[in-house]
């Protein structure tokens, strides 16, 4: 997150700027709902489920990695937590785990989807994976990952110390 910012996407703009404005927006998002959360807290199991904001920041870095470096790029051997074996990997975590340094790793993810989709046009096809997606379907389906997330994220937060708003 830039400058510890977080900027509304843009009212009138291109296709492009509009997509990468509402998805950066979403991303900057995921820091404000983290922000001064121990990392206990951020580690705390509040559902039946996996779901923790940790674990959600790690989740959010993986779909990163595996949508834009594999799928759109095609790149091999793209890093993930999850696994045929343990398909929900990428939500466990530990209460030692650092939130700061999941974080960080989400902003260098983020940072290489940036830059694997500067090379591409939006009508261009991936060349990763076998659906034949088009760089705009990944796009705006990060857009709708990374937002339900926060909706998530939202949800936890209010549940670990009442911390509400957008």
């Amino acid at each position: 997150m830039e400058n510890g910012t977080r900027v509304d996407p843009p009212e009138s703009a291109s296709e492009r700027e509009t997509l990468t404005g509402f998805l950066d927006y979403f991303r900057a998002t995921v820091h404000l709902k983290a922000a001064g959360l121990s990392d206990a807290d951020a580690a705390r199991r509040l559902l039946p489920s996996l779901t923790t904001v940790s674990g959600l920041v790690q989740h959010l870095t993986d779909v990163e990695r595996l949508w834009f470096q594999d799928r759109i790029d095609g790149q091999q051997g793209v890093p993930v937590r999850w696994s045929k074996e343990d398909p929900d990997g990428e939500f466990r975590v530990s209460e030692t785990a650092s939130l700061a340094l999941l974080l960080a790793d989400y902003d260098d993810a983020c940072g290489r989807s940036r830059d694997v989709l500067a090379r591409y046009d939006l009508e261009d096809p991936c060349r990763g994976g076998s659906r034949g997606q088009s760089v705009r379907w990944v796009l705006v389906h990060m857009i709708e990952e990374t937002a339900r997330h926060c909706g998530h994220l939202d949800i936890l937060r209010e549940l670990l110390d009442g911390t509400t708003g957008d």
